[in-house]
């Protein structure tokens, strides 16, 4: 990662840290030992599992042995967006497709189970178009997401979210919620969802690792508003989709990122044996169409905005684009008129004439 630039913009393929992502039988194990007080099986093949709140797989963490449960931020994330770039045609998405089938009771959570450098950052956030890309290749992943990093850049600390397409992790390829943290760049640490201990789960509406339906079409648009923001008064960071607050990353996980976040990045990944490669691989990032094709094609990042110790909500002053093997994938950061908001736009389909 380019820990080095004050701000970025990012499309990054991480050929062996992003491995560290793939979970084992144990954690999935550990996972499934959890036991459920309610089990609603989904119209569309998901198992969702309502866990006793106190007991999902956070707290088998060790630096939350004696953790407890925060219901709410003591501090709001506010915001401030602008209709850019759908101009009011995307939709938003509000619900998942397994909550037709019932909700989970007060006290539990729901659990999916498939069988800028130098600045302190205490929040991020945008609007990201969900979409399923094509082709997605075994052993591979396609995402579109948000990083918050902290530390030095051969150990650093990161929080994570947004939309992914994970065969290897889900067993399919759909389109699915997803959030993830490391403590030592990938190294050792690190947990995707509710699959190992860390991230405390409140919501009872969303479940992470849940499908998201619908998804946008060349035709009409969906999207996902992710943010993240620090609680300066526990040092949780706090994830919420949207209008529900899913939950948090405990500060006692972290060194660096309990006090503030020092770079902030919006883009897509892909991760893949056979990026920079030949022949490269044929999975597509975002939509798998070109960042230059725009809206209605391309995947998007709107209505970015960070909070620093200002504690002001803002678009960032300086943006910098960076993407990995240019023949493959791309980044555009566009302006309608010089009067409009920057928009971002990503994606591309991986292996093509260009990218052998």
């Amino acid at each position: 990662m380019r820990l080095y630039l004050t701000f970025a913009i990012l499309c990054c393929f991480y050929n062996e840290a992003y491995g560290k992502v793939s979970l084992d039988i144990d954690m999935k194990l550990k996972t499934l030992n959890k036991p459920a007080l309610k089990t609603i099986k989904s119209e569309d093949g998901d198992i969702i599992d309502c866990v006793n709140i106190h007991k999902q797989h956070a707290f088998d963490h060790p630096a939350l042995r004696n953790h407890k449960i925060q219901m709410k931020p003591s501090v709001e994330f506010d915001t401030k967006k602008t209709n850019i770039p759908n101009n009011g045609s995307a939709k938003p998405i509000t619900s998942q497709i397994w909550s037709k089938s019932g909700n989970c009771p007060i006290g539990t959570i729901p659990e999916a189970i498939i069988v800028a450098l130098g600045f302190n950052y205490v929040g991020a956030q945008s609007d990201i178009n969900v979409w399923n890309p094509p082709r997605v290749q075994a052993g591979d992943y396609s995402s579109a997401q948000i990083w918050l990093l902290g530390g030095l850049s051969d150990t650093f600390e990161s929080i994570e979210a947004g939309w992914m397409v994970n065969p290897n992790v889900f067993g399919d390829s759909r389109t699915r919620l997803f959030a993830y943290w490391t403590r030592d760049a990938y190294t050792k640490t690190g947990c995707i969802n509710l699959l190992c201990s860390g991230f405390v789960q409140t919501t009872t509406k969303f479940a992470l690792g849940a499908a998201i339906d619908p998804v946008s079409s060349f035709h009409e648009q969906y999207y996902i508003s992710i943010s993240m923001f620090l609680d300066p008064n526990s040092g949780n960071w706090w994830l919420t989709c949207g209008d529900n607050v899913m939950g948090y990353w405990p500060g006692t996980l972290f060194s660096s990122l309990k006090h503030s976040a020092t770079a902030v990045q919006w883009g897509g990944e892909v991760y893949s044996p056979n990026v920079m490669k030949k022949p490269h691989t044929k999975t597509p990032m975002g939509s798998g169409a070109w960042a230059y094709d725009l809206l209605g094609y391309a995947c998007f990042h709107t209505n970015i905005r960070i909070k620093d110790f200002s504690l002001q909500i803002k678009y960032p002053q300086h943006l910098s684009e960076y993407v990995d093997e240019y023949n493959c994938y791309s980044t555009k950061l566009y302006r309608e008129t010089y009067m409009s908001e920057p928009q971002f736009f990503f994606g591309g389909p991986g292996q093509n004439r260009f990218c052998p």
